[in-house]
């Protein structure tokens, strides 16, 4: 062999041990060539309100499985009830019921840890619920014991919060659960003591206006609210009455009306209610019948019909319902079991039980997700 053709095979091994042993960096697949990244996950943040922390988790995308964090449960502030992820996945927010504040933290990415940013900013008196629209610009927080709905500016630049002109809006005593249309126009909260739904106009700065007062004599407590993703049905429980509400959502007045065959049964004390992200399906846990009733709803009428082999039995107490990002799993929390459970979604909305469950020190109260 010539000295010419030795220095031109060494070139070429040199060359195929540098592309070996970037693969594992680059994440080349030889199907289809293309670039692939390391296997797809998501955060999620578990409140634990008796402990005052947040646990974090990395959950698998095709396993489910879920994975610790390094470093969790997190401290938060007094009593965190309620957790929402910025779109962006940069910050994550808790209200503490208790400390009458809201917290903001920094979310790492890469390790999944998060970092409060101090000081926490004032609330009103006992928050006890918060949504955020879809552009991740306005935050709206429910204060039970002052009476009032307190809406913050959320930066763009570090998801510091501002409390905008007129905040907090009066409404009426006790205000709870809240919920915003996809549009971000229209703002309801629920009433348990007045058996009614409240509902505002939201213009694009946040402020609320226009007012309406749905009195609901079927509903004895309205508890838990959701609406679809297409922002035409809101869904209300009624655990007094066991029992789910439906009604069409007027777009531009904001106004509901009932949807025919509801109320509709549900298990005993039906404390959740979320709507599978393609619209299709609704799904309510049943805290003292420990079982999560399915129904499937017609897109034109808001009809609901309870799907064969529902209520389905599902951990003790659930009490927390959160779908991950992908609708393929519903996280269902459980009040007496301490634990986070996942199943399966079917496409003909069955759920299934999966291997995969998480157990904290206390009852999980909340739960977000990123994608």
């Amino acid at each position: 062999m010539s000295s010419d053709s030795r220095s031109l095979r060494a070139w070429l091994l040199n060359k195929a041990n540098f592309v070996w042993a970037m693969l594992p960096l680059l994440g080349l697949a030889a199907c289809g060539g293309g670039i692939l990244t390391a296997p797809p996950s998501h955060l999620a943040f578990v409140s634990v309100t008796a402990n005052n922390t947040i646990a974090a988790y990395r959950i698998d995308n095709n396993t489910g499985a879920f994975t610790a964090i390094t470093g969790s449960p997190f401290f938060a502030g007094n009593s965190p009830t309620s957790l929402l992820l910025h779109p962006s996945g940069k910050y994550l927010y808790a209200i503490n019921q208790v400390g009458n504040t809201i917290s903001r933290f920094t979310v790492d990415s890469n390790v999944g840890s998060i970092t409060e940013i101090l000081p926490q900013t004032p609330a009103g008196v006992s928050p006890v619920s918060m949504v955020m629209n879809a552009g991740g610009s306005l935050l709206f927080v429910a204060n039970a014991f002052s009476s009032n709905i307190s809406v913050y500016s959320i930066s763009s630049t570090d998801g510091s919060l501002s409390q905008i002109a007129g905040s907090p809006f009066a409404t009426y005593q006790e205000p709870g659960a809240l919920a915003l249309t996809p549009s971000g126009s229209l703002l309801y909260t629920m009433n348990g003591n007045l058996s009614s739904i409240i509902g505002y106009a939201v213009s694009s700065s946040g402020v609320l206006s226009r007012p309406t007062v749905l009195t609901l004599p079927q509903i004895e407590a309205p508890f838990a609210v959701a609406v679809d993703p297409g922002g035409k049905y809101l869904y209300v429980t009624n655990p007094a009455d066991n029992a789910l509400s439906i009604f069409s959502i007027n777009a531009t007045t904001g106004a509901l009306t009932a949807v025919p065959q509801t109320p509709i049964a549900t298990g005993t004390s039906p404390v959740a209610v979320t709507v599978q992200p393609n619209g299709q399906y609704v799904y309510v846990a049943n805290q003292v019948s420990n079982t999560v009733s399915i129904y499937s709803i017609d897109s034109a009428t808001g009809t609901p019909t309870q799907i064969s082999g529902s209520p389905f039995s599902v951990t003790s107490a659930p009490q927390l319902l959160q779908w991950d990002p992908n609708g393929q799993w519903l996280y269902v929390g459980s009040q007496s079991a301490n634990t986070v459970t996942e199943y399966s979604f079917s496409a003909n909305g069955t759920l299934t039980t999966t291997s995969q469950s998480v157990t904290a020190d206390q009852t999980p109260t909340s739960m977000a997700v990123g994608h």
